[in-house]
């Protein structure tokens, strides 16, 4: 793998975070895929469309992109080599020939100018070490008037897991777990912050709306705790507590998950998220 300068996020995304992720697919993406539609549709794919998905993971969002443009193409690029794998293998079982993968870094892969129509992502954009470099250089990868959709978390106290993490500082050292704009996952949870790295990168027509989704986080309360605690956030609260601490937490996590089953037992939590729309330019500049 060449072009990486997020080299923590590649380390990690290729370490054991990658792999649960890859395990997990399915469960990850009952989790997210509430999302699908809105971002899709904002990203207004066409039949012969040429489409980028960012930070693709185990490719269920490049899968539909690519069917959505069945006279063209999709290409997913993620760092973790696990979850590409299962991308791969998953497209080749369902039969979607316009998708494939690469392992990349977006903010350093040497991308062909122009050759996108558009660019999506579901929760793949917040990991950059350098936004601004990351989007410009995503940019260039689009054609002029080509469009880029995202969508990545918003509000976290209107995330439902991040509460449910939160309910946990009696035992785990949450701190400042969730708050807006430390690296990592909420790094854009600010609008101001999501529109200041876009109309640096070069973007125009930057649209930012609040959009909510429930995922289904598990098949009871216990299993559902058990997912949330064996997530990259969640093992690194457990592994900085005593065991007797740990098992306390494991207990109080089910039993606040109790109160999100539904009559048929499953867990479904609220997801809050910014729903990002942007153009390039269609008179892109020459040193764009």
């Amino acid at each position: 793998m060449q072009d990486i300068v997020n080299t923590e996020q590649a380390q990690a995304w290729n370490g054991p975070e990658g792999v649960h992720w890859a395990r997990y697919q399915d469960r990850w993406n009952a989790v997210n895929e509430g999302f699908n539609e809105p971002l899709l549709d904002a990203a207004a794919i066409t039949g012969a469309d040429r489409i980028l998905d960012l930070g693709c993971g185990s490719g269920q969002t490049t899968r539909l992109a690519a069917l959505r443009a069945p006279r063209g193409h999709a290409l997913g690029l993620d760092l973790s080599e696990p979850m590409l794998a299962e991308a791969r293998a998953r497209a080749e079982r369902e039969g979607v020939a316009n998708a494939s993968f690469t392992q990349g870094d977006a903010q350093a892969h040497p991308f062909e100018a122009a050759a996108f129509d558009a660019a999506i992502s579901r929760y793949g954009v917040m990991f950059y070490a350098d936004p601004v470099a990351a989007f410009a250089n995503v940019g260039r990868a689009l054609r002029p008037g080509g469009r880029l959709a995202f969508v990545c978390p918003a509000d976290a106290a209107l995330n439902d897991w991040v509460a449910a993490m939160a309910s946990l500082r009696e035992f785990l050292p949450v701190g400042d777990f969730g708050r807006p704009g430390l690296p990592g996952m909420f790094s854009l949870a600010s609008p101001d912050r999501i529109r200041e790295v876009l109309a640096a990168a070069g973007f125009t027509g930057v649209t930012v709306q609040r959009t909510q989704a429930y995922g289904t986080w598990g098949s009871g309360a216990k299993d559902a705790a058990d997912f949330l605690l064996g997530t990259g956030p969640g093992r690194h609260l457990m592994e900085q507590a005593e065991a007797d601490a740990r098992e306390r937490a494991r207990r109080a996590l089910t039993d606040h998950l109790r109160g999100h089953e539904t009559a048929a037992g499953t867990v479904r939590l609220r997801s809050t998220c910014w729903l990002v729309t942007a153009d390039r330019p269609a008179a892109a500049s020459a040193s764009a």
